[in-house]
This record gives C-alpha cells, structure tokens and sequence, in this order.
C-alpha cells in the first residue's frame, strides 16, 4: 500500500486520472460477486467500531479493528497477525492460503493511530480479493482495483479519511487520487442511500468526497438519460441525426470519458449503447423515443430518451 507523504502538498496528485480504471473497477467487482452480493455490504463498517485512542493499548487494538474490517468484508475465517516494522510504505500483506494473514504496518503507525483502520481495510480487502481470485494486471492497476472494492464494499472511507493537506505538509495513503476515492464513495452512496459525509474527521477528506460526488452525479445526467441537461441532449441529438443520416457509419460520439454513447445500425433499426450509470456495464436500446432499460449487471432501472 502506498503511503505518500510531502511539503508543500507537492506529493498528493488531485483530479481523476484513474477514473477509467476505478470504473472497470467497480465492473468487476459486480461481475464477481452479482447484484445480490455487492447488497450484502449494505452498511458501512461504523466509525466507533475503528476508532483507536492514545490510551489504547497498541496491540489490543489492533487486532479489535482487524476483527471489525474481517467482519466488515465478509471474512468470517480469516485471522489478521499485525505486525510493525520500519518500510518505505504504509503497510504489506502475506497473501497465502490462509486462514492466518501476516499483515506489517509501517512503525509510524506506532504513534499516528488514527490511520491504522485505513491501513488494514485496504490490506484486508487484498485477502478477500485473493479469496475470489480477482485481479487486474500490472501493480498500478491493481491496487486501484483494491482502493475502489475497499471503497465501494464500506470500509474504504477510512482511506479518504486519512488525507490530510495544510500549507506545509500532506498525507494521503493508497493509489486513488483523494477525489476519485470521493466519486467511489459517492457511488456506494447512491446504491445504499448512505450519507458519508458525517463520518469524516479530516477537513480535506470531506472536501475531496463532497467534489467527488459531484463527478458522481454528473454520471446520473448524461444522454440518452432523461436527466440528461439541455447542451447534453442537443449534442446527443445531432450525434442521433449523423447516425440516421450515415448507417454503417462510425459517426461522432459524446460524453466524457468512459461514459460515451456509441450508434449501430442494425436490421431493425438504430440503436444506442451506453454505459450504466451504476456498474458501468454497456447497455444497448432502440432509438425509439421514450424507453425504460433495465441493467442486465446491477438490475438499475434507467429511464431515457433515445
């Protein structure tokens, strides 16, 4: 787990450079574990239920949190050994076959406490991503995959969390920029009717997750939806009319990233694809007006006008 940490706020990069990746992301996650299983995380590991005090004794609550985040994430039988030990990074984990996982956290975190639950939420979700044997290759993309299933099953918040920025210093842990763990949490959110927001501690996290949420909800107002705004729907409607007036054709697409439409002619006429606002699972309907479309992925009813 990257543990990134600077002056002047220069080692913290801001933005949705990973957005594509959180996406795909939040595809496979719903692939592997289906509709019905993403709802079992119906609830959000509680703030009490991590919290760590100075007066705490170290070890004790360590192994309290890890117990909570097991719980959290669905691992009934697996059993965390923390240890700590000077590291370059924030915190690794021994993948084996289990039921024991050696996770080692980085000896700061001896004296900085508070962050111990982000730290292992996002160790813990590398077990039960091992568990189901899913992976994304190369490193990078990897652990954006675990940042976002750590997000999106509940416990990730705690990472977000931990992002602390002022004039002279900052801290962020994971891979995922502070706002694109925002726009993950914000999407739990809309499934779950959850509100984050009150459970954050540090000033910057809630900025960050009050700017991802507004990535969020853009993906909400894209074309062919009916809560598409008005420069939207004007530009999908001269997409619509190049499509009708070149069949066969590659004509222009609109949208922003990884949430484009795409036309195709087919035998019975012209039909629209887009991405789920929810999984981000490809959905394909006529250009007939007004129609409802049911995600085959995440079961999300979508209202549009094509």
């Amino acid at each position: 787990m990257t543990d990134r940490r600077g002056t002047n706020g220069s080692a913290v990069v801001h933005g949705y450079p990973h957005l594509d990746t959180a996406r795909a992301a939040i595809t496979a996650l719903y692939r592997r574990l289906s509709d019905e299983g993403i709802h079992q995380y119906d609830t959000s590991v509680a703030p009490a239920d991590v919290a760590f005090a100075d007066h705490d004794d170290l070890h004790l609550g360590v192994q309290r949190v890890a117990r909570a985040l097991v719980q959290q994430l669905h691992l009934p039988d697996a059993r965390m050994i923390v240890s700590f030990r000077e590291m370059e990074h924030a915190a690794s984990v021994e993948l084996t076959a289990g039921p024991e996982y050696f996770i080692e956290l980085n000896d700061r975190f001896r004296t900085h406490r508070r962050d111990i639950g982000a730290a292992l939420a996002h160790e813990i979700t590398h077990v039960l991503l091992h568990r189901l044997g899913l992976s994304f290759p190369g490193t990078r993309d990897n652990e954006i995959l675990t940042d976002t299933v750590t997000t999106y099953l509940g416990a990730g918040w705690l990472l977000l969390d931990a992002f602390r920025e002022d004039r002279d210093s900052s801290q962020k842990l994971g891979y995922l920029t502070p706002e694109e763990f925002g726009y993950v949490l914000a999407k739990r959110a809309m499934v779950f009717n959850e509100d984050p927001g009150i459970w954050f501690t540090s000033p910057q996290g809630y900025t960050a997750y009050t700017k991802g949420k507004a990535q969020a909800v853009r993906d909400e107002q894209q074309p062919p939806l009916t809560t598409a705004g008005w420069s939207g729907r004007h530009r999908y409607a001269k997409d619509r009319r190049y499509a009708l007036d070149h069949p066969g054709g590659s004509g222009p697409g609109s949208g922003d990233a990884g949430r484009a439409y795409g036309f195709e002619t087919l035998a019975d006429g012209l039909r629209v694809s887009f991405a789920c606002p929810t999984c981000f699972q490809r959905i394909r309907v006529p250009v007939r007006g007004r129609v409802r479309a049911r995600c085959q992925l995440c079961h999300t009813v979508l209202d549009c006008d094509t």
